[in-house]
């Protein structure tokens, strides 16, 4: 009958996928695959290097979300054996043919991606430099990104993860810096210590490579490309395809709130986080606002980048690179990416809209909702 799903015990399962995986080599690579993926190791908080690669798995994760490529790309994953390497070194490649040619690439070369003009080595450590860089290549539906996991020091003197995400078109880019957040409920803060102050001032040195917008689709809601995001993660670590729950504050935000009454602590120190920020951007106003372009520097190269990358990887950063490869016209690229986030957004709620109509018994406000 239609809609009805059967479930069949383990041992039935195993003669199933036994007699699937016999049609044909192509099939049981992809049978093995999605075994692989549907049990990905775990991160161990308790693990230095597994927090580095949680974090490190944010950053990507947070640059998918940008560029509306599915999670699930990133699912399959094995702890790399070597501690230092970056999180993309641990996925499992998918057995079609576009999933083989992807992982050839990581292991040789890339003719055509930003990383490798630069003479950087993907897969592996850099010709003449001390970081190790591994990239990856994500497409769906027309959207192509490429990105690269960079690590210059060992993962004991790491001082964080961020995320750079470049869109070619526009020459813009975001830079977010991940600050980890104890996972205790109740004291999801953190002290603002030398180390952050630092980092600040680092930031805005970034931010100055940013010039003042000479097009309309250079205008920005703000001056500010870089931000600081408090992240926190359960103590018990749960598979979650959505970046890590947290708080976005740009750079020039942060300092404010700390010369601020609001994140007073004691003996003079000032705390960041939930209970002494009231404003903040969660990941949807966060990915929205890159996704049409309202954030970000103007008129910054490819070159700007690669230099910018290698400065974070050897400042101690474990850093993540996207870039949106999105080709055509400036101004139709612009078009095109409003077009498509805009539609996607009417969309889903057109569906909802649907779903709840189609429901026996909605609710009050869910009748509501439809008649507005």
């Amino acid at each position: 009958m239609a809609g009805e799903v059967t479930v069949i015990g383990d041992e039935d399962s195993e003669d199933l996928l036994e007699g699937l995986a016999r049609q044909g080599d192509v099939l049981r690579r992809m049978l093995d695959f999605l075994g692989e993926a549907a049990e990905p190791d775990p991160f161990d908080p308790r693990r230095v290097e597994d927090r580095a690669w949680q974090e490190q798995y944010d950053m990507t994760r947070l640059g998918l979300a940008i560029a509306n490529i599915p999670p699930a790309r990133l699912a399959a994953w094995r702890r790399p054996s070597d501690p230092d390497a970056p999180h993309l070194a641990g996925l499992i490649p998918e057995p079609f043919e576009q999933g083989l040619i992807e992982n050839d690439a990581r292991r040789i070369e890339f003719d055509t991606d930003v990383f490798t003009e630069a003479g950087w080595s993907s897969g592996g450590r850099a010709t003449g430099a001390s970081f190790r860089c591994d990239i990856h290549v994500f497409e769906h539906l027309g959207s192509r990104i490429e990105v690269a996991n960079i690590n210059a020091t060992p993962v004991e003197a790491r001082l964080g993860a961020d995320l750079i995400y470049y869109h070619e078109a526009t020459q813009s880019f975001i830079l977010v810096q991940v600050k980890r957040l104890p996972s205790e409920a109740g004291a999801r803060w953190m002290y603002a210590d030398k180390q952050l102050l630092g980092q600040l001032d680092r930031l805005d040195r970034v931010a100055a490579m940013s010039r003042a917008p000479w097009a309309p689709h250079e205008w920005r809601l703000g001056s500010d490309p870089c931000f600081v995001k408090l992240a926190y993660w359960p103590l018990k670590e749960t598979v979650d395809p959505g970046p890590a729950p947290g708080m976005y504050l740009p750079v020039p935000y942060v300092r404010l709130l700390l010369n601020d009454d609001m994140t007073s602590g004691p003996n003079e120190g000032a705390r960041l986080g939930y209970g002494y920020v009231e404003r903040y951007l969660g990941n949807t106003e966060f990915t929205q606002l890159v996704k049409n372009g309202l954030v970000g520097t103007v008129g910054t190269t490819l070159d700007d980048l690669r230099m910018l990358g290698k400065e974070r990887a050897e400042e101690g950063m474990s850093v993540s690179i996207v870039v949106d490869r999105a080709t055509g016209p400036t101004h139709e690229v612009v078009k095109e990416r409003h077009k498509r986030n805009h539609t996607r957004g009417y969309d889903k709620a057109l569906a909802a809209k649907v779903r709840r109509k189609q429901s026996r018994d909605p609710g009050p406000g869910e009748q509501l909702l439809f008649e507005l």
